[in-house]
């Protein structure tokens, strides 16, 4: 339930971001992007904890988490040159004032034109829908892996009919 919670946070994060968010067309620095220039790899990394959480294996957890910091920190880091290359100036003010991954206490203010506010046409436009019918999937195999195991685990009915009930040793008094 705890992984379920925090995996609909992530995605919360990722749609909040995807409806700012205009691909190629301008740099976005509102909404979740005065924050973090990167919103929704933080949802993902969220969705990733919460995956990681409802697996329930230490060891499922952890590789979630080594392949989310070694992927998304060069994914990340190669979007920046891009955008570096793309906006020139404005990008490097916006790197400047806003983190990488870590969302800062206070949006930053930017001078300058962005996308302005969320707009639920542009989230469609980003397909960030995928991410949602993803994670129900992987909370369904991991409903259908848990109830499989509690099948598994747990003593069949007839076993428990076919054995004989255990008294404590009684003397019998011959006659």
């Amino acid at each position: 339930m705890l992984g379920a919670l925090a995996g609909l946070i992530g995605l919360w994060v990722r749609a909040y971001a995807a409806g700012y968010l205009h691909k190629q067309e301008v740099l976005t620095f509102t909404g979740p992007y005065a924050y973090t220039r990167n919103p929704l790899y933080l949802g993902s990394a969220i969705l990733a904890l919460g995956a990681g959480i409802a697996t329930q294996s230490w060891i499922s957890a952890l590789a979630l988490i080594l392949y989310f910091a070694v992927f998304y920190s060069i994914v990340m880091r190669r979007e920046a040159n891009e955008l570096r290359l793309r906006h020139g100036a404005a990008f490097e003010e916006y790197a400047r004032a806003v983190p990488l991954f870590i969302p800062r206490l206070t949006a930053a203010k930017l001078p300058g034109k962005s996308a302005g506010s969320f707009s639920f046409a542009q989230y469609r436009k980003n397909h960030e829908w995928q991410a949602s019918v993803g994670f129900l999937f992987l909370l369904l195999a991991l409903l259908v892996i848990w109830r499989l195991r509690l099948t598994c685990t747990a003593p069949s009915r007839s076993v428990l009919k076919m054995t004989a009930p255990v008294f404590p040793n009684r003397s019998r008094s011959s006659a």
